[in-house]
């Protein structure tokens, strides 16, 4: 193992910075677009637009996070296809079971009158009141 020379060492502490940097710019950008989508109405193409946003955003946080601090930005090529081919296929199952969960819960409901029914069907909720007897009290 080759001693590290202060030029590399130099380097590293800036490449840390900048990348901290970006994090905090990402993060700060994030949480100002979320504040500012609380105030929009629902549905609104603002709101969605901004919703993209910040998904964006956040998938380049998480390059940045599996880059450089799990040092993946450095690695061969072979190594990095055994984490992120997984990665993709989990999360294409994820997006394909809600998908496949919605349709589930919208064919059941168009089918079984039932389940239609007592998904829709409002609850009440019951208050309970408890009477204290005078006898109760004294013990």
């Amino acid at each position: 193992m080759q001693p590290t020379t202060h030029a590399e060492q130099h380097g590293n502490k800036h490449e840390i910075r900048n990348v901290t940097i970006i994090l905090t710019v990402l993060t700060l950008l994030e949480l100002s677009l979320g504040f500012a989508m609380m105030k929009m109405a629902d549905g609104s193409t603002a709101k969605i637009s901004t919703k993209i946003a910040i998904i964006i955003l956040m998938l380049a946080k998480a390059y940045y996070i599996v880059g450089y601090f799990m040092h993946l930005k450095h690695e061969i090529r072979n190594l990095i296809m055994t984490i992120v081919v997984p990665l993709t296929l989990f999360i294409w199952f994820i997006i394909a079971f809600l998908g496949d969960g919605e349709s589930y819960k919208n064919l059941r409901n168009t089918y079984d009158a039932h389940k239609k029914a007592v998904s829709t069907q409002k609850v009440e909720v019951k208050k309970e009141v408890k009477e204290v007897h005078v006898d109760d009290a004294k013990h």
